[in-house]
């Protein structure tokens, strides 16, 4: 696959190894469903949360943080099962592909392909509550797809309910060494982060798409085009904090959307994965699954009612 492929292949290794400590994966799902892919023979691992009450559910897909290149699934199993129990909806964890064995748009792809299957599905799930979340990568994938996909319709007349971003790079085209940060006072997320996650985000295109393409960007889609309701938590320490909240407010500010915005001071990328009880991170990691919660609980209440809005 050329030299390039070779270079981030050995990169992506490098990163993998690094960060193989720090994870401790025992997801634990009441299901694991092999869902088709587009691609003939293949099939997409997802692990699904139900919560008990009788179908068809609401039901939210998510996709966990990657980078783009690390092999973290199963770690939003603690949020998954939050959402399935508290707000009464099936949660469907995605393991999408990785780069650089799978560049840009493989994820995007596998992400439509679970979209796909879900709504083929109406006697499981109510497809007028479908759906969206997202850590980091995953949540830029969440909301490329809810607001740039080619085979859903968008706007108005849009598949998705709400979609759910957790601290998710929103501008590909910017590097993250560039991005400016709110709070520069951590500095692992100051000095170790931005050139980590650039690597990271360099693996996934291989030059093969303008990174500035709303289904690597969505900062650059038509603010029409999203779901009416977007929920984005964001970092205080984080360098994608500010971007996803210069989204939020350009969604406030364009007829029929909402957005709900809250930045968590004090927390670092990824800080809920490994906040510690009784720490204020914990306190914010529990306010920030609540919100997701009460937004779907919201919507399910508003639908159940037959109200348009």
């Amino acid at each position: 696959m050329g030299a390039s492929y070779g270079y981030h292949k050995s990169l992506a290794s490098f990163l993998r190894l690094l960060v193989k400590p720090r994870l401790h994966l025992n997801p634990k799902p009441d299901e694991v469903a092999l869902i088709p892919s587009r691609d003939d023979g293949r099939t997409i691992k997802t692990h699904i949360y139900k919560p008990d009450t009788p179908g068809p559910t609401p039901v939210v897909i998510n996709f966990c943080g990657s980078g783009f290149v690390l092999g973290t699934f199963g770690n939003d199993d603690e949020y998954c099962r939050y959402v399935a129990d508290k707000a009464a909806y099936t949660a469907i964890d995605v393991q999408y592909r990785l780069a650089p064995e799978h560049p840009f748009p493989a994820a995007f792809h596998d992400a439509e392909d679970v979209v796909t299957w879900v709504r083929s599905q109406p006697e499981r799930f109510d497809l007028s509550l479908v759906s969206l979340s997202g850590f980091s990568a995953g949540a830029n994938i969440a909301l490329a797809v809810s607001c740039a996909s080619e085979i859903f319709p968008a706007g108005e007349n849009t598949v998705f309910n709400s979609v759910i971003s957790f601290y998710g790079p929103m501008d590909m085209a910017l590097p993250t060494p560039e991005k400016p940060q709110a709070d520069r006072s951590n500095w692992i997320m100051r000095d170790i982060f931005p050139p980590f996650s650039h690597l990271c985000h360099k693996c996934l295109n291989l030059g093969r798409v303008d990174p500035a393409d709303p289904r690597m960007s969505p900062i650059k889609a038509d603010p029409k085009n999203f779901p009416d309701n977007v929920l984005m938590i964001t970092a205080a320490q984080d360098p994608f904090a500010i971007e996803a909240e210069k989204l939020s407010d350009v969604l406030n500010n364009t007829e029929g959307k909402y957005s709900v915005c809250r930045r968590m001071d004090n927390c670092a990328h990824g800080w809920d994965k490994e906040a510690v009880r009784g720490s204020s991170q914990c306190e914010a990691k529990m306010e920030a699954y609540d919100l997701a919660v009460d937004l779907l609980k919201k919507r399910s209440s508003i639908q159940s009612a037959g109200i348009n809005v």
